[in-house]
């Protein structure tokens, strides 16, 4: 092991090896203390020193013979400057001693930092610096250190559950195929190989369409969008012309108020934002005689923006609505539905979240009080 690498910090742990080391910042703040307390010491001495050189000299032994014992200007000038030099070291000691422990208390909340980042460094989220004290540029940095360390904690869970249900996604078509199949070797001759074939396709087409959501997720959250002039009425009234008739077939009322709303954006991600919301409206609806509206025009309370807004009744639902944004979380949780027309994989709303950021939108959840989900989008307008 190289030696000259193998150092530490004052925070307990190892050195950078690509750094060499110099100087530790407590160390560099002592000396600057200590040679401020001896320059300035230094300069009252010699201000001293000048001014008894200017003082008037009578010479007393010219006068009374007698007083030959008494010391002279020259004695007194040289007993002073030795004095000086001891005041100074003196000085020089003071300073290094009090340098150190002030320059440690003022750097002692710096340490705490350093702690806490290489903590979370190595992984660790949970620890949180909570310094104390009067608002200074310390107790800022450890705020915004702490801030920082929150949402990579809630960021990092995100991760975790949207890999753990990825995965039970992903896994539950491959394990359906694979009973089917399973059961259509144990008893080929009892099987009705038609309706086999068929619920293969339509399971194996679920497997697709996770896909498919899950890079187009990914391709959002990566790749800024191309944006352009467009009015966000005209988007809405095609996203609502596909759904009417899935909201007719489930006898849902489906009313749309589409206003001019010029805007500037990605026409094809703002359709299938409207498209999501109006699936998403559609199958968590009542099981019969729900309704469903969607509005566009300009945002009333934030004017030179826009701003759409998709409304249905349906199952009361909880004050933590603003989870269902992640991945594959649905309205009565990760499972889906198992009437296979209201089944949806969990992506839709996050895939609204995406497209909302790529536009610089502010995208708010609402649950209504008699049930059902009332969703707002607010676009900037159009320059």
């Amino acid at each position: 092991m190289n030696r000259r690498n193998a150092v530490t910090d004052p925070a307990g742990g190892p050195a950078p090896s690509g750094r060499p080391r110099r100087l530790t910042a407590r160390m560099k703040l002592t000396l600057t203390y200590a040679l401020f307390v001896v320059v300035a010491g230094a300069f009252s001495l010699v201000m001293v020193y000048l001014a008894m050189r200017f003082v008037p000299y009578y010479p007393l032994a010219d006068v009374n013979p007698q007083a030959a014992a008494i010391a002279t200007r020259p004695d007194i000038l040289q007993a002073l400057a030795k004095a000086s030099g001891i005041a100074l070291l003196l000085l020089a000691l003071i300073g290094l001693g009090a340098g150190w422990l002030i320059a440690g208390r003022v750097l002692r909340p710096l340490q705490d930092i350093t702690r806490a980042a290489r903590r979370a460094a190595h992984g660790s989220l949970d620890h949180r610096i909570g310094l104390t004290g009067p608002r200074d540029e310390f107790t800022e940095l450890s705020d915004t250190f702490d801030d920082m360390l929150t949402r990579l904690q809630r960021s990092f869970d995100a991760q975790q559950r949207f890999a753990a249900n990825a995965s039970h996604e992903l896994r539950t078509p491959l394990a359906v195929s694979r009973t089917m199949l399973d059961v259509a070797v144990a008893d080929p001759e009892g099987q009705d190989y038609r309706q086999l074939v068929s619920r293969l396709r339509e399971t194996n087409q679920r497997g697709i369409d996770i896909t498919d959501a899950l890079l187009q997720l990914s391709a959002l959250d990566h790749t800024p969008p191309a944006m352009e002039p467009l009015d966000l009425a005209d988007t809405a009234r095609g996203a609502v012309d596909t759904v009417r008739e899935e909201a007719r077939t489930r006898n849902i009322a489906l009313v749309a108020d589409t206003r001019p709303a010029p805007a500037t954006g990605n026409d094809v991600l703002l359709r299938q934002l409207a498209l999501n919301l109006l699936h998403n409206a559609v199958r968590h609806n009542l099981p019969t005689g729900g309704s469903l509206s969607l509005t566009t025009g300009p945002d009333p309370a934030r004017p030179g923006r826009v701003l759409l807004t998709v409304s249905n009744t349906g199952p009361p639902l909880s004050d933590t609505v603003e989870r269902l944004t992640e991945p594959f979380l649905r309205g009565s949780g990760r499972l889906a539905e198992q009437d296979s027309t209201r089944r949806g994989h969990g992506l839709g709303l996050a895939i609204v979240a995406s497209i909302v950021r790529a536009h610089h939108a502010d995208l708010t959840l609402t649950p209504n009080p008699g049930g059902g989900l009332t969703v707002r989008v607010s676009l900037p307008g159009a320059a």
